[in-house]
């Protein structure tokens, strides 16, 4: 099946009792079994069955076959949020000593776990510029256990070349994770292209309504982990198979942690779902034409899209993406005075943290997301003061452009 149809029929069929075709809400914390041997065989992974809603759930189970199929990924563990997925993999697949290469410019919130919270545990991070693979290869120590990078960095912009950082990262014998909120399913499958773990924070364009906080975590299969570096799971990849890491996450990290999603989020991010092959095309139409409403504009200085052929990552994001550039660019008028002043005079675009929302929303980073970090440390990360984000949402295009027309004149 392709994605438009996907988004609706993957992973679910009609109840066999009521015949809803809706996922229906299970907003129950524990299962009742018939016997204490069939609740033992399920806590000792002998038998089926849900035993607590912290580890599994009716309604967050569909929702992860549903993303799975999606991705053509093996497996799936919905999270309370994008950033529990990252903190999940991560944690994971890392322990004291271990090392993290990551692609500069992306979310802010991804960094410092990378940068400050995992080095309280022992886990340092090296930043590279996920556009030159040699960068990549170059960081990569012994004691590195993944690679992670953004399909579209949020906010530097810049699209890596998965197949080509995949293949030296599969040659170092570790999984690259990318994470692919921006692009979402329906404009690239990363694990098409190498990945061998897909992440979403489907709070942003998968959701689309700004109503609902959630994750996902995605093995696409492609990684043999009976053969990796994690001794624990390749124990468990005797018994599970391909299913080894999602197993390993679910019953240790995941189960531990507590990053499980409330039913009811899940089901607004599954009804969300539905729309996103329509929407997402709604969304890079409206990005590409403010993007280049901005490129021609006198008091734009600059503008980050890779749907712009003048955009030093056009040409690999053509190569990849399919239907589309995201949603979401960055541009910059010249100090943060006028950035601030822009945001203030728009009456369309809200001012507020997030994207992929149905709508155009705006941020200022440097004072916002990435307001810890200090100048230097921002403007290695290409996030500099003067930036705006922008995430364009499914109104006219006319009146997206319009409202900044009109607040451009006003600086």
């Amino acid at each position: 099946m392709n994605v438009p149809t996907q988004v609706l029929h993957s992973g679910y069929l009609p109840d066999p009792q009521t015949g809803s075709t809706s996922v229906p809400v299970y907003q129950t914390a524990s299962y009742a079994f018939a016997t204490a041997q069939e609740i033992a065989d399920a806590f000792g992974g002998r038998g089926p069955g849900f035993i607590y809603s912290r580890i599994s759930n009716p309604t967050n189970a569909a929702f992860e076959r549903r993303l799975a199929e999606l991705e053509g990924g093996v497996g799936c563990i919905a999270c309370s949020s994008g950033m529990a997925a990252i903190s999940s993999t991560v944690m994971g697949l890392t322990r004291a000593g271990d090392h993290v290469v990551a692609a500069k410019g992306i979310f802010g919130g991804t960094v410092s776990l990378l940068s400050r919270t995992l080095s309280r545990f022992g886990v340092s991070a090296t930043f590279v510029d996920s556009s030159n693979v040699e960068d990549v290869k170059t960081a990569i120590r012994p004691e590195t256990k993944l690679v992670f990078v953004e399909t579209i960095a949020n906010p530097r912009m810049d699209v890596p070349d998965l197949p080509a950082i995949a293949e030296v990262v599969h040659k170092a014998g570790i999984p690259l994770v990318v994470d692919s909120t921006v692009t979402t399913p329906v404009l690239i499958r990363p694990g098409e292209w190498g990945a061998d773990i897909v992440i979403h924070s489907v709070s942003k364009f998968i959701n689309g309504h700004g109503n609902s906080i959630g994750g996902a975590v995605v093995d696409t299969g492609r990684f043999d982990w009976s053969e990796g570096p994690f001794e624990d799971i390749a124990q468990l990849a005797r018994k599970a198979g391909k299913l080894a890491f999602i197993a390993h996450l679910r019953t240790l990290v995941y189960r531990d942690l507590g990053c499980c999603p409330s039913p009811f989020n899940s089901f607004l991010n599954l009804v969300g779902l539905e729309g996103l092959a329509i929407r997402m095309e709604a969304h890079c139409r409206n990005a590409l034409h403010l993007a280049e409403f901005l490129a021609q504009h006198p008091k734009v200085e600059w503008v980050r899209y890779p749907g712009l052929s003048s955009d030093p990552c056009y040409e690999t994001a053509s190569r990849l993406f399919q239907g589309g550039f995201g949603g979401v660019l960055t541009f910059g008028v010249g100090s943060a005075e006028a950035a601030m002043k822009l945001i203030d005079r728009l009456a369309l675009a809200q001012n507020l943290a997030n994207i992929g929302d149905s709508r155009t929303l705006v941020i200022h980073p440097a004072s916002t997301i990435f307001q810890e970090f200090t100048t230097e440390e921002r403007e290695a990360m290409g996030v500099p003061d003067d930036m705006i984000r922008v995430s364009a949402g499914v109104e006219s295009s006319a009146d997206i452009i319009a409202d900044f027309e009109s607040a451009l004149a006003g600086i």
